[in-house]
């Protein structure tokens, strides 16, 4: 048995927010109680600390929430290892207080049919956080023709995603919108109309590119996307994630459907919340990203979307690559940075510590509205339900540095010092991560 006292709890699916004592036997939550009054005497239970897996933490200066959930990594496993595997990815997500993530789909092969995604799920199993993965919606990612939704479905595809490349033929996505819709299951949308875009990973016409000399992407390629596919789901009837929406006129046309449909939903990573364009001029390659970073006023949006639940999922679109790759010249080098290990501190720091969100709602993008929207038994803290769980320190803080527990360091924000620490992850009512005070622990 693991038992957690004096700990301060965060659960936003219940919307509670108390000193609580929690009691973790068999993988679930057993008992969640109010901590003791203080000078009151606590009730022993000498029978489960004479049982040598007995473990106490006391859990004094700690916050607690559920395990946080991760709606969009890649793990490049099948295919490109050498940056990312299932397991190096899963240490770098329990480092970072993760304890359920979603793996895209755009690997080598590519998840358009049932025996590349159970090989993944398979193996996933072998990891001590929870890994789902899902399918392509068109076969091979070329947009031609849609997958078999109903097999992968079958057999345990979260969703449908075709990350990395937008889906340009509008007849394709409504009948894989109207086949989703069926199911139930979740499409997520990589809005990037390609036609639009000269060089990818930069703001076209803003203070980067110009000082670069490059025509970059500019915002039009994402939002005529959004405003295309919001009207293919509203008409289909999909549940549908905007993915890592980067423009002001993006969130607002999330905001009108969503007022016409609960189920539209959309995503925020934390580098889009945290960093501008300028970012590119101070890091490089490292802030190469698709779509790019945008102004301050497309920061400020999204970060106005998430205060008012427009924005209702925080996702860290977490993109390993090797060392020499990001080393190559700008238009070369691919987009995409890592984030599992610094998105919490960087919520805390840009939406919490700011004012902006309070801490229920910063965590609820992070737990019970991926839960829900992925139909996953997670993202709660309450008896019965499984122990996956982190518990934090908010009034410290680390600075991010190498090494990382991902196989790859593409990060803008080395160097940085971030509030937050995590103390220890939780999953399944294992221990997988143990921080040690004064730095960003073990694995």
């Amino acid at each position: 048995m693991l038992v957690i006292k004096n700990v301060y709890l965060y659960d936003p699916a219940s919307g509670i927010e108390q000193e609580t004592d929690l009691f973790i036997e068999g993988g679930r939550f057993q008992k969640i109680i109010k901590s003791p009054a203080p000078g009151s005497v606590p009730a022993q239970d000498s029978d489960a600390e004479a049982d040598p897996r007995f473990r106490l933490i006391d859990g004094r200066g700690l916050c607690a929430a559920p395990g946080l959930i991760d709606t969009h990594a890649h793990f490049r496993d099948p295919g490109f290892t050498y940056k990312e595997d299932l397991h190096t990815g899963s240490l770098a997500a329990a480092r970072g207080g993760y304890t359920s993530v979603i793996l895209m789909a755009n690997t080598k092969p590519a998840v358009d049919c049932v025996p590349v995604l159970q090989d993944i799920l398979e193996r996933g199993k072998k990891e001590q956080i929870h890994l789902y993965s899902c399918a392509n919606v068109t076969v091979g990612m070329q947009g031609k023709e849609v997958v078999d939704f109903d097999a992968l479905a079958r057999a345990g595809a979260a969703g449908f995603t075709d990350d990395g490349v937008p889906v340009m033929d509008a007849a394709i996505l409504e009948k894989a919108l109207k086949q989703t819709a069926e199911l139930g299951l979740p499409v997520s949308l990589h809005e990037e109309d390609k036609t639009l875009i000269s060089q990818n990973g930069i703001n076209g016409g803003g203070t980067a590119a110009q000082a670069l000399g490059l025509a970059g992407s500019p915002r039009e390629a994402e939002i005529s996307l959004i405003r295309r596919d919001l009207e293919i789901a509203l008409k289909t009837g999909a549940p549908l994630c905007i993915q890592h929406i980067s423009t002001a006129e993006g969130v607002e046309l999330v905001r009108k459907a969503r007022r016409l449909s609960p189920l539209i939903h959309a995503e925020a990573t934390p580098h889009h919340f945290s960093l501008t364009e300028e970012a590119v001029l101070k890091c490089g390659t490292l802030a190469k990203v698709n779509p790019p970073l945008r102004t301050e006023e497309d920061r400020e949006a999204i970060i106005d979307g998430l205060a008012d639940g427009t924005i209702d999922l925080i996702a860290t679109d977490h993109a390993p690559h090797a060392d020499e790759e990001k080393a190559k010249p700008f238009v070369s080098a691919p987009s995409g940075m890592i984030g599992l290990e610094t998105a919490f501190s960087l919520g805390l720091k840009n939406l919490v510590q700011t004012g902006r969100l309070d801490m229920l709602r910063f965590l609820a993008c992070l737990t019970c509205h991926p839960a829900s929207f992925y139909h996953l038994d997670a993202g709660r803290v309450t008896e019965g339900a499984p122990a996956d769980l982190i518990l934090f320190d908010p009034k410290a803080s680390w600075t991010v540095q190498k090494p990382f527990a991902s196989r790859s360091s593409n990060s803008p924000f080395l160097g940085e010092k971030l509030p937050g620490v995590i103390r220890y992850t939780i999953a399944g009512g294992e221990i997988i991560y143990e921080g040690i005070p004064g730095n960003q622990g073990t694995l």
